[in-house]
This record gives C-alpha cells, sequence and structure tokens, in this order.
C-alpha cells in the first residue's frame, strides 16, 4: 500500500508565505514525477507545479515566481514554498505522484497517487 500525506496548510494574510510538504510511504520501489495540484471551491482541480525525478520542473502561470516546488528523493517527499499569497489561491491543494510499488522484491507498473488535500485559506 502507498500513502501520500500532505501538510502545512492554514490560514494566511494576504502576502504572506505558506509551506506545504507531502510524504510519500509504504511499499514504494520509486517515485517519478511528483507535482501540486489544487482546487477551489465551485472549480476544477488545475495543475499547480510539477516536478521529474530529476527536479525539472513546470509551473502554471499563475505562480510563476511566487512558488517553487522541490523533492527530497531520500525521504520521498515533495515541497511546495508559496510567497506573496493573494485570496485567490485560496484552494484545498493536493499531492499526486506517479509510483511504482514494491512487490516481492520487484518494481510494479507506474500507478498515480494522490493525498487527502490540504486547505490553503489566504484572507485579504
Amino acid at each position: 500500500q502507498v500513502q501520500l500525506v500532505e501538510s502545512g496548510g492554514g490560514l494566511v494574510q494576504f502576502g504572506g508565505s505558506l509551506t506545504l510538504s507531502c510524504v510519500a510511504s509504504g511499499s514504494i520501489f520509486r517515485v517519478n514525477d511528483m507535482g501540486w495540484y489544487r482546487q477551489a471551491p465551485g472549480k476544477q482541480r488545475e495543475l499547480v507545479a510539477r516536478i521529474t525525478r530529476g527536479s525539472t520542473t513546470n509551473y502554471a502561470d499563475f505562480v510563476k515566481g511566487r512558488f517553487t516546488i522541490s523533492r527530497d528523493n531520500v525521504k520521498n517527499t515533495l515541497y511546495l514554498q508559496m510567497s506573496s499569497l493573494k485570496p485567490e489561491d485560496t484552494a484545498v491543494y493536493y499531492c499526486n505522484a506517479d509510483i511504482s510499488r514494491l512487490r516481492s522484491g520487484v518494481g510494479m507498473p507506474i500507478d498515480s497517487y494522490w493525498g487527502q488535500g490540504t486547505q490553503v485559506t489566504v484572507s485579504s
């Protein structure tokens, strides 16, 4: 079994900063691409940023220059440093990871996993 657990969300004022974390745990052979997505009330889930295992990054235009995605491959942990936060950044933030599970000593085909989400609220 594989789990993704996010943490670090909360309430912050306009212009403030937060750092989200996501830890992948369980029977893991290899964690490949990882990413952060968000979903605001009444809206579809949207990509915030993604990062490859080799740390190549991709950002949505609305966070470029404000958010930084990073990862620690040893700890199987993903981070999102958020700064200059705006009320429109208010959403539930979800961690996503493409993971090959370890089964009987062998890496299985890659599956996509999601965390349970962490709420980020930015007050004006």
